[in-house]
Order: structure tokens, then C-alpha cells, then sequence
């Protein structure tokens, strides 16, 4: 199997659905879905869906095709048939899995007895749905399984030798007590390191954690970075990293 690169990337689209997460004037940061399906009417028409909803799509024609994606994107969740050529959907799931890529995966095929169920779930999917599918219906198992992800990891991240409880509000560095820090100093440690080398505009920050309705100035994000730079300058798991004219990312350190 390939080496699978999963920094975080960002896609910048102009029509304003809001799904997913705000990104840059103009446009939003949303989901990216990859659509792995050997029928190319069948890709066209689940990739049209997913648009209309929001989605940023990604097209495939088999597990190999799959896999090259995964290498240059980050994706946030697959669709993928089962019986494909040089690599099936349950071979792609397992290398995935193998690799502890954890992004929720639906498989959508023709097979559907329970042998072939009973497979694709020992695979590593999180979900089935059988041909002929339902559209509408794909796109509300494609919602639950994204705020399933979510929720399943937004109460503890570890980056190192950095561990966020957000329960506590608190931050461990490099095997030290736990420190609760203030609210909004931890929601943006917490944002920026959910997603190590993805660029967030000061705006975006702005709009996911005070609320766009808030009369809250740009700089307040500049503030806030200020004082996790302060509090955590020496910790040898990250760095929050300026990017000229756009925003911040964290980057892990080696």
C-alpha cells in the first residue's frame, strides 16, 4: 500500500451552502467527499447530489484510483462500491483501516445478503446501503455518519505529547497536570490543532467560535493566538504558524 498523506487541505468554493465549515471571503469551507463507484453515470449522479447539499466531491473509479486521492486531498468521508477493478471497495476499506485512517466510510452496492454485509462491517465500514439506493436518503446517511465522526472525536484530542480534554476545558503538555485555560482560548487550540496544517482565515475563527452574529473585531483571533504562543511557545508536540495574508495553522512537530 501507498503512504498515505493525511494533512488537511483546504478548498475554496464561491456558492453559499452552509454546510460544513465556514472558509475564506466569498466561500465556505466544506466536507470533502470522495465517491469511489466503477459506474461512471452512477459517480455523476451521487457527485451532483452531494454538490446540491454543499459537499465539496471527489471522483474515483476504483480503490487504486481511491487511494492516489487520499494521497494529495484530505477527505472527510468515502462512498465506495464494493466489486471494482484492480481494488474493491472491502480491500480499500481494510488498507485504510490497517493504515488507522478512521473517516467514516458507506459502502453502496449491489450485494446484499448478509454474508456480504457481514463482510463489508468486519472490513472496517460504518455503513451499507444496497442498489438500486435512494439519493435522499444517501445524503442523510452521508449527515449522520459526518456529525457521528464529530462527535466521536471532539472530546479529547492527543498531538504529541499534548492532550485536550474539552469536557475540562484543559490542556496536558509533555506529561504535565492538566491546566484549564480560558474558554475561548481552548475552543481555538482545539480548532486549529483538530486539524494540524489546515489554514484557517481570522474570519473563519471568528464566525465558528464567537458567531457571526457577534460584533467581534479580527483581532481578537490575534490576541488569543498571542496568548496560546505565550502559554505553550515551548511545548515540543506543536507550533501555531502565521500564514501571511490568510490566517493560522498549527503544524506538529516532528
Amino acid at each position: 500500500m501507498k503512504k498515505i498523506n493525511v494533512n488537511h487541505q483546504f478548498t475554496i468554493i464561491s456558492y453559499n451552502v452552509i454546510i460544513g465549515e465556514f472558509f475564506y471571503e466569498g466561500g465556505y469551507f466544506m466536507f470533502q467527499i470522495l465517491v469511489v463507484e466503477d459506474d461512471a453515470s452512477l459517480r455523476k449522479l451521487m457527485s451532483a447530489a452531494l454538490k446540491q447539499h454543499g459537499y465539496v466531491t471527489f471522483l474515483a473509479n476504483d480503490g487504486l484510483e481511491a487511494l492516489d486521492v487520499l494521497e494529495k486531498t484530505n477527505i472527510d468521508l468515502i462512498i465506495s462500491d464494493i466489486m471494482m477493478p484492480n481494488m474493491d471497495g472491502y480491500e480499500l476499506t481494510r488498507q485504510l483501516r490497517k493504515a488507522d485512517f478512521n473517516l467514516p466510510i458507506l459502502m453502496v452496492t449491489a450485494k446484499e445478503t448478509f454474508e456480504d454485509k457481514q463482510e463489508g462491517f468486519s472490513a472496517g465500514t460504518d455503513d451499507y446501503m444496497v442498489k438500486p439506493i435512494d439519493i435522499n436518503e444517501m445524503i442523510l446517511r452521508v449527515g449522520a455518519l459526518l456529525r457521528r465522526s464529530k462527535m466521536a472525536s471532539e472530546h479529547s484530542l492527543t498531538v504529541g505529547n499534548c492532550v485536550l480534554d474539552y469536557d475540562a476545558m484543559s490542556v496536558a503538555v509533555d506529561g504535565g497536570a492538566a491546566e484549564t485555560i480560558p474558554q475561548m482560548e481552548f475552543k481555538l487550540l482545539f480548532k486549529l490543532l483538530s486539524y494540524p496544517d489546515k489554514i484557517f482565515t481570522r474570519r473563519q475563527l471568528l464566525d465558528e467560535l464567537w458567531g457571526m452574529d457577534k460584533d467581534v473585531d479580527e483581532r481578537t483571533v490575534d490576541v488569543h493566538v498571542k496568548r496560546l504562543r505565550e502559554r505553550y511557545g515551548s511545548c515540543e508536540s506543536f507550533d501555531i504558524v502565521t500564514v501571511r495574508g490568510l490566517g493560522y495553522k498549527a503544524v506538529k512537530k516532528q
